[in-house]
């Protein structure tokens, strides 16, 4: 897609939208070589190593993903799994009602899911599920 920008969260700036909020902005030293390998960058006082460094050299030496795909992979799967329960409630609901599930269906779905999250969401009956859409 070249020239086009993907679609991100809300709340990251223009210049976080082209690189994940992760790889260095123009001028900055980058933690890869450019053969992929984490390499320090050349400055007199190296500044802490990059989030989750090892994870992307991981990634970037065992897969075909170069270093800049990698922390794009990685950076959408943290956003995805810090999602609040609150707010994937939201969401999920928003979703499933746009495709035309009646409350009744939805808060039933939603409750089925809730357990398969990263972190286990505590048991919401229907009425807090409401609670949570409609405040």
């Amino acid at each position: 897609m070249c020239g086009s920008v993907m679609p991100v969260a809300s709340g990251i700036g223009p210049a976080d939208r082209l690189n994940g909020g992760i790889l260095p902005d123009i001028g900055q030293d980058s933690w890869f070589s450019r053969s992929g390998h984490l390499s320090s960058p050349s400055v007199s006082s190296s500044p802490p190593p990059a989030p989750h460094a090892d994870l992307l050299a991981h990634l970037a030496r065992t897969s075909a993903l170069g270093p800049r795909e990698a922390a794009r992979v990685v950076a959408e799967v943290l956003a995805y799994f810090s999602e609040t329960t609150t707010d994937y409630v939201r969401r999920r609901h928003t979703e499933l009602q746009a495709r035309g599930l009646t409350n009744e269906q939805i808060f039933s779905r939603i409750a089925e899911e809730l357990p398969g999250r990263r972190v286990v969401a505590p048991e919401l009956s229907a009425r807090q599920l409401r609670r949570i859409v409609y405040g």
